[in-house]
């Protein structure tokens, strides 16, 4: 699959590392460092604007080295970049580290994983069919 991007940053474009990666490197695209104090949020740029196919979507996704550390993730779990979205692609991080952490220029802050995705329709009904399961949530399972 190909996808379009523009690239007004000074990084390189997404590249998978390995044969098997199925996420790419996000760099920030920042003038200066940008620091983040412990339970802050802030916006990192990166430059990129990408054209999706439909039926697909962008996934932001944490970088498991930051986050273990330097408590660095998403705020919300994973970005979601809609197949009809044109703006720069951003980073939304969040600090849960006990210490400041700071973001430079050029730093990997983030994967981008592209994902296929199927479209629901959802139908109302007055009731739903039975499982073993049944309506047992969270820890139900002994998990």
């Amino acid at each position: 699959m190909k996808i379009e991007i523009v690239n007004k940053s000074d990084f390189p474009l997404p590249n998978y590392k390995t044969k098997g990666s199925a996420g790419m490197d996000l760099y920030a695209n920042i003038d200066n460092p940008i620091s983040i104090n412990p339970m802050e949020r802030v916006l990192i740029p990166t430059g990129l604007y990408i054209s999706i196919p439909n039926g697909y979507e962008a996934q932001i996704r944490a970088r498991s080295g930051l986050a273990l550390k330097h408590g660095i993730s998403l705020v919300n779990g994973i970005g979601t970049i809609d197949s009809d979205y044109r703006g720069e692609i951003g980073v939304v991080l969040i600090n849960f580290g006990k210490e400041a952490y700071t973001i430079n220029k050029g730093d990997r802050i983030a994967q981008l994983v592209i994902v296929k995705y199927e479209k629901a329709e959802f139908v109302q009904v007055s009731t739903l069919d039975s499982t073993d399961r049944g309506d047992g949530g969270f820890g139900h399972t002994g998990y």
